[in-house]
């Protein structure tokens, strides 16, 4: 008898669905198992048996043959195990066939027949969600994560004792009465901490309105790390799919915290500068597609700390994700794309011995070490940071302000995103630092007095023409936060400044 049921698996952020097929027939006993699974897969066949065993269901002393299906799809993980467990039952008749293919099952077993929890259990309730008619049974521990996915049809399992119950309709999952999440609070740092660097706190609003990529360059100790530290507390709150988004990645990533709800605080996401081009940009082989630190930071801020350290091929993978939004992986085996719209904040020192600001009398490098050092970071990737600032040590005068807090500057930060959002409703775009730039050049430009200014600094070769349509973008922004309907001359002016002294 063939008997079958479903189950998920993650293939970069996504779930695919598995069809778990069962053939019990006479033969010598043997159990196999077929469809391109990993090591974690084919071992299943003795944690299946033994959790059969220690159940109150009796394992088939025959021939097993289990198919997961699609075929060419290469599997990995334990969470099939509890699948293969009721499509073996469904096939020796042990549970009601009909049962098992109206259900979506995912689960580690135990040798003693516990489910324990996997990861990417959001991901697969995504997937669940869009076939009507399937309920998904989850780990008990797992149920919190199912349900912070509207309209679907979850419950929890304890063991396989349980899943064997409800599936015959002696029992019911757990509903999630007790495993409801609530919103996970974040610990946000305030701006206000920041004293003095008025022109960098501007610059945060800035980036944080726009969604802007922020370059910050300075001697250590003059608080570079602490801005960039800063920016999630000035970013929205995350909406509900952008929430279920942000929080779906970090369950595949296995950083979901128990007990917590939806991330609603921008991620932030800060590497060591000794992290490898796999754990940045993510990757893997055989099938092992794993999310590295830029798709973690998806809808946040990746924070690159001595961003001149990291090696040269962590930050050339950057350029396509800032241009496009997404990363795309090829493998011999398997393609996918991973999601990676972020804001890049660099911080670096001015020169190897970090003292090379202002007339750089202190300074011991060479000209020939200054210029390799700042070489680290090359054009094509300078050109793609929307601004960079140039970050002064404050002076002892100012360690007794106290600036903005974070709430006073958010509140700023919200009013511009909302005239953005007024502006690009019925476009793709939501904030002015995905726009496109001829689509922005061609229906939505300066006024004409920036635009002579924009034109005249591409002609003298200080801009070029990427960097003139990340001017205007950042011009937009400056326009929002002052309430004008449009960039004026002030705005692109203040915009080529944020560029850099070699723009101005």
């Amino acid at each position: 008898m063939v008997a079958c049921t479903r189950s998920a698996v993650v293939v970069g952020v996504k779930a695919r669905l598995v069809t778990v097929e069962a053939d019990v027939s006479s033969g010598l006993p043997a159990m196999i198992v077929v469809g391109l699974g990993d090591a974690a897969i084919n071992e299943a066949r003795d944690r299946v048996r033994a959790a059969v065993t220690h159940s109150a269901a009796e394992w088939p002393r025959t021939r097993i043959t289990v198919a997961l299906l699609p075929s060419s799809l290469p599997k990995r993980g334990s969470s099939l195990d509890a699948a293969i467990a009721v499509a073996v039952l469904a096939a020796s008749g042990q549970v009601p066939a009909e049962a098992a293919a109206r259900a979506c099952v995912l689960g580690e077993l135990g040798l003693d027949g516990r489910l324990h929890a996997v990861p990417g259990v959001i991901a697969a309730a995504l997937a669940v969600r869009e076939i009507p008619g399937v309920r998904l049974l989850v780990p008990q521990p797992n149920l919190g994560e199912a349900l912070l996915v509207p309209e679907l049809d979850a419950g929890g399992v304890h063991d396989l004792d349980h899943l064997i119950a409800i599936l015959r309709g002696d029992a019911h999952p757990s509903d999630g009465a007790d495993d409801q999440l609530p919103p996970r609070e974040a610990c946000l740092l305030d701006l206000a901490d920041v004293r003095g660097q008025p022109e960098a706190r501007g610059a945060l609003e800035v980036a944080a309105a726009g969604g802007h990529h922020l370059s910050l360059v300075g001697e250590p100790g003059s608080g570079k790390s602490m801005l960039a530290s800063r920016l999630p507390g000035l970013l929205p709150a995350l909406a509900d799919e952008e929430a279920l988004e942000v929080t779906a990645i970090r369950s595949i990533a296995g950083q979901v915290v128990p007990g917590a709800g939806l991330d609603r605080h921008a991620p932030f996401v800060a590497p060591h500068h000794s992290a490898s081009p796999v754990s940045i940009v993510g990757g893997g082989q055989s099938g092992r597609v794993a999310v590295g630190a830029i798709t973690l930071a998806h809808r946040g801020v990746l924070f690159l700390d001595e961003a001149p350290e990291f090696a040269r091929p962590v930050l050339e993978a950057l350029r396509q994700p800032l241009e496009e939004g997404l990363i795309r992986l090829a493998r011999a085996d398997l393609a996918v794309t991973l999601p990676a719209r972020f804001q890049l904040v660099i911080a670096a020192n001015p020169c190897p011995c970090g003292r090379g600001t202002g007339d750089g009398v202190d300074c011991s490098c060479s000209s020939v070490q200054r210029r390799r050092y700042s070489a680290r970071i090359s054009g094509p990737l300078a050109d793609r940071i929307d601004m960079r600032l140039q970050v002064r040590r404050p002076l002892a005068s100012a360690l007794g302000d106290e600036g903005e807090p974070s709430a006073v500057v958010a509140d700023r930060v919200l009013a511009a995103r909302e005239r953005m959002l007024g502006r690009w409703l019925g476009t793709p775009w939501r904030i002015n630092a995905e726009v496109p730039g001829p689509a922005l050049r061609r229906n939505w430009p300066a006024e004409s007095d920036g635009s002579k200014i924009l034109a005249r600094a591409v002609t003298r070769g200080a801009l070029t023409l990427r960097g003139a349509d990340r001017v205007l973008r950042v011009g937009w922004t400056l326009a929002d936060l002052g309430g004008r309907s449009r960039p004026g001359a002030d705005d692109i002016a203040r915009a080529i400044s944020l560029r850099g002294p070699e723009a101005a």
